[in-house]
């Protein structure tokens, strides 16, 4: 097995990217024994379900490939945030990354429509969609921004983590700081709730609790565990307002490099690697309720209806604010 977990340090200036740009330039170059080298970069802990589907994507690709192709793995925002490893992917320094589809809004702003609350009725709805031509639309919407999807992960679906009291009705959002990703959707849902959103970097997140710089964020489960902010956050409100996926990207200056055959032994490996991962997500869900409780996170069920009743206005707005977006998002529930 060639996959590589590396150690540089990480980045956090323009300056720093600007050097590991320069280090990354040739980040699917071919060695001199004609092996296909990708460097993937992102932000998620070792132990994550999403970051075991990488390392297998990794193994099939090499597998596939006879030895020809090589991933290297660089977890826990070793190579930068998740928005500087998209902007690393942009100019061709990186080859791939895996982005939150929330996250994506800045870069194809189509996206967006996957990060609206309560979108899908269900995870079979959900998945019927984004295998469809609506996903796959979906993942080609980034390549005039030089950003190919290849695949989708489950990320579950996202409710509210807070440290003095639970999120029952969207009435508790009121005067608290949540944190929320770098995505103009996400910051409307808090808004609509009457919360304040407060973008933070993930990998800043757990001290931002500490500190009282947030009061609360909002998660999937394996991600609240794996991240320890539960730590500081002893309530758990599953209201499961959205449900957003994870998407697994390619540069495209890196991508047009490849021959087709290398193209359809990376493309074959994501495909596999979404498989295993969905399943790894389900297992991974139910293993990380039962470990949040243990450690004596007070879950609650709140009844969902308040929350999507707040939300609907904004769609209304939606509707002569951005037609074409809402028309895009009737096409999905009516799926």
């Amino acid at each position: 097995m060639k996959w590589i977990i590396d150690k540089p340090k990480p980045v956090s200036t323009i300056l720093s990217l600007i050097l590991l740009s320069l280090g990354f330039l040739f980040s699917a170059c071919n060695t001199p024994g004609g092996v296909r080298i990708l460097k993937l970069g992102h932000g998620l802990d070792t132990s994550h379900p999403v970051h075991a589907a990488m390392v297998f994507m990794a193994e099939k690709a090499e597998e596939k490939s006879d030895g020809q192709m090589i991933i290297q793995v660089y977890p826990n925002q070793q190579l930068g945030s998740e928005r500087e490893l998209v902007e690393l992917l942009q100019i061709g320094s990186l080859s791939m990354t895996k982005v939150s589809t929330a996250a994506m809004e800045g870069f194809a702003p189509e996206i967006k429509v996957l990060g609206q609350p309560y979108l899908f009725r269900d995870d079979e709805h959900r998945d019927k969609v984004l295998k469809g031509p609506i996903g796959k639309d979906l993942l080609a919407a980034g390549e005039k921004y030089w950003l190919k999807g290849l695949c989708y992960y489950d990320a579950g679906k996202r409710s509210f983590y807070t440290k003095n009291k639970p999120v029952d009705k969207p009435e508790d959002i009121q005067g608290l700081k949540i944190r929320v990703m770098e995505s103009p959707t996400a910051v409307r849902l808090i808004q609509s709730f009457g919360g304040s959103p407060t973008p933070v970097s993930f990998g800043e997140l757990y001290t931002a609790l500490q500190q009282g710089i947030v009061d609360g964020a909002e998660n999937n489960p394996p991600s609240l565990l794996t991240s320890r902010h539960y730590e500081v956050c002893k309530f758990y409100s599953l209201n499961e307002h959205t449900a957003v996926p994870d998407m697994m990207i390619v540069s495209t200056k890196v991508w047009n490099l490849l021959s087709d055959e290398e193209k359809q032994w990376l493309q074959e490996a994501a495909d596999e690697s979404a498989v295993f991962q969905y399943k790894l997500w389900e297992e991974s869900v139910e293993e990380s309720m039962k470990i949040l409780q243990e450690a004596g996170v007070k879950v609650s069920y709140p009844d969902k209806a308040p929350f999507e009743a707040a939300v609907e206005s904004g769609y209304e707005i939606m509707k002569t604010s951005d037609p074409e977006m809402y028309n895009l998002v009737q096409e999905i529930r009516n799926y």
